[in-house]
Order: structure tokens, then sequence, then C-alpha cells
């Protein structure tokens, strides 16, 4: 007798991956904890974050929009200024360290930064450089703006019930002034690049651990009964600053930020990790779930993912799963979502 012959089915790969169809393959996630139809939901993360938000949403969950559009605009304008994406109208969040930065501003741990950016007689926010694409008429009026959000992020940690946060990169760029960490470089979707003073970081499994750990205690001390839920988008590097290749890159960037969520997960009883990561970029799937890009996510991975997020939490099969017949990337059109990736502006430096 060994401990491996009283394994269930899904501990062995042929049994769990190699023999099921690819629409059978189930079990990857045992919540460690309740997510109710009327718990408070917070979003944040990377681009494909955007996806959990709405599904929760449709899914007539409780996700909270902290800082909901005015009246009177229209869809384009609510898509343009990114409101209703996330939670909070931060932008897209790559990185640990930004969301620790985030928190620490929101809570009064840290001061934020000053400094604006000013191009054509407007004036933008190097913390979130894409929410507002027009910019704002005077620095008064951006920081007033940001005290918005900031607020909104104050507001909505202490009656939350669980925050989703999607980790995307390790690859950031560090402000030598202040020691900010940009969500994106500067020069790319905003502002100029000064080599003196921009100097890129890619980050480390302790250094992400770090960042992480940060955050998840500053929303706790807000917050103690907050619950965590961790996941990793499965989008690769639209470009890699590191000198190496774009594949091998991603595949450091994202095998960290794994192993992190793993590691906060197996700690803290208020942690846990849904594997949207592993869903998508699984050997089984064959990339099928990725439009012709090779990066962006086709809409029937995304429900793919939710429904095994959604089926998982109900104890059971998500009644309305994909076609049995894997779809063929090849066939499909490039869906346009690149526009909620600020990183996939990288792209356009491409010499080729």
């Amino acid at each position: 007798m060994n401990p491996y012959q009283s394994l269930p089915p899904r501990s062995f790969w042929r049994t769990a991956v190699a023999e099921p169809a690819w629409a059978d393959i189930d079990g990857l996630w045992t919540p460690k904890f309740a997510i109710g139809q009327d718990d408070v939901l917070l979003t944040a993360g990377s681009c494909f974050a955007r996806h959990i938000g709405r599904a929760l949403r449709d899914r007539g969950m409780n996700w909270r929009d902290a800082e909901p559009a005015p009246p009177g605009l229209t869809p384009e304008q609510r898509r343009d200024r990114h409101l209703g994406v996330f939670s909070f109208r931060t932008g897209n969040v790559y990185t640990a360290a930004v969301l620790r930065q985030w928190f620490a501003w929101a809570l009064g741990a840290e001061e934020p930064p000053q400094e604006v950016w000013h191009e054509d007689g407007r004036y933008h926010d190097p913390c979130r450089p894409s929410v507002e694409p027009a910019g704002h008429a005077s620095a008064e009026e951006l920081f007033a703006a940001r005290a918005t959000t900031l607020a909104a992020i104050r507001g909505a940690l202490a009656e939350a019930d669980c925050l989703i946060f999607t980790l995307g990169l390790t690859e950031a760029w560090r402000d030598r002034a202040d020691g900010t960490v940009h969500p994106v470089c500067p020069g790319t979707v905003r502002g100029t690049f000064d080599p003196g003073r921009h100097v890129f970081h890619n980050f480390t499994f302790d250094e992400v651990r770090r960042d992480l750990t940060a955050a998840v205690e500053l929303a706790r001390s807000a917050n103690p009964g907050l619950r965590v839920l961790l996941t990793v988008s499965p989008v690769p590097l639209t470009a890699t600053a590191t000198g190496g290749h774009a594949l091998t890159s991603t595949t450091y960037s994202k095998s960290v930020l794994r192993a992190v969520a793993g590691q906060l997960a197996a700690e803290h009883e208020y942690v846990d990790y849904f594997p949207a990561y592993e869903i998508v970029t699984g050997v089984p799937f064959r990339g099928a779930f990725f439009e012709p890009n090779l990066r962006t996510v086709t809409p029937e991975g995304v429900a793919f993912v939710m429904d095994r997020f959604f089926g998982a939490l109900a104890g059971r099969q998500a009644a309305a799963g994909p076609s049995t017949t894997a779809p063929d990337r090849h066939d499909r059109p490039t869906a346009g979502e690149d526009f909620w990736c600020d990183d996939a502006v990288l792209d356009y430096y491409n010499p080729r």
C-alpha cells in the first residue's frame, strides 16, 4: 500500500487530462471559501480581469462598481474612460507593486506622487494614463479625480467580502525620483520616457510575494474579514524589455506570478487561487482559446473559464458550457480586445 493508491482520478494525468474530452476536463478548482450571491465582490488587475467583473455582474452576483458612470454617457464614452471595467477606476493593474501602491495611497499609508504629464494643453495622470484619454483641464482637476478614486477604493475595501485580483506582469518601470512603479512604460501610452529617470525592473518571486502580501495586509487592515481570490492572466506579454525572447520572458513572468499566488493561498486561509491561467493555456486545449494573435482570449475561452468558476462555486458542473467541438482559432477574426490592454500599445513599436 502506498499513498498514490488512494488518490482520486483527478490526481493522475491520464484520467484527469489525457483521456477526457477537452470540454469534460473539470474539477480544477475546489473553492477554499464560499462566495455567495449577496457577497460584495471587487475586481482589479490586468486586462483579463475585466472579463471576471462582467461575468459576475451578468450572473447576478453582487459585483461592486465603486465608481459608476455619470448619467448621459454613451457606451463608447464609458468604455473610453474605463468606467464599469474594474471596481475602481485605476485602469489596468498589472503588477502586485502597483496594487500595493493604490491601497497604500487610499488608506493613507503613503502619499501619492504629485507629478502630472502636460500634453497639448491637457493634464494626464501618470498613475493611470489611459483612464481619461482626453486628459484634464488642470492639475487640480486631475488630483480631484484621483482623490475620488482613492476614496472609492477606501470605501469599497471597507465593505467588501472578497477581492478578486488578477496578476498580469512582473516587468515594470520605476521612477528614480520617488520610487513610484508606473502602470505602463512612460512614453508609450502617455508621457515622455526619460532613460535617466525611468528604470526597468523585472520583479522576482520574493519581490512579488512581498508586494502582494503587503497589498493584502493593507486591504485587511481596513476590513479584517476580507477574503482574497487570486488569478493569473493567461494573456502573454506583448513585448519584453529584458532583451530576451518574448516567449521565455512570458514563461518567467507567469511562472513567478503563479508561484506567488499559490504560495499565498497555501499560507493563508483567507486567500485562494482560481486557475484561469491553466484553463486557457493548458496543453489539452491546444491553444484553441486564443485568437490568431495568440494573445487575445476568445469569447469561448472566457465562457469556459467562467463556467468552471461558477460551476465550482455551485459544487457542480456549470449547466451552460461551450460546445464539445474545440473552436478553431484560425477561423476566427481578431476580437480587438487589445483596446483594454495598455501594454498592447508596445506592439506599435515593433519594427516589423
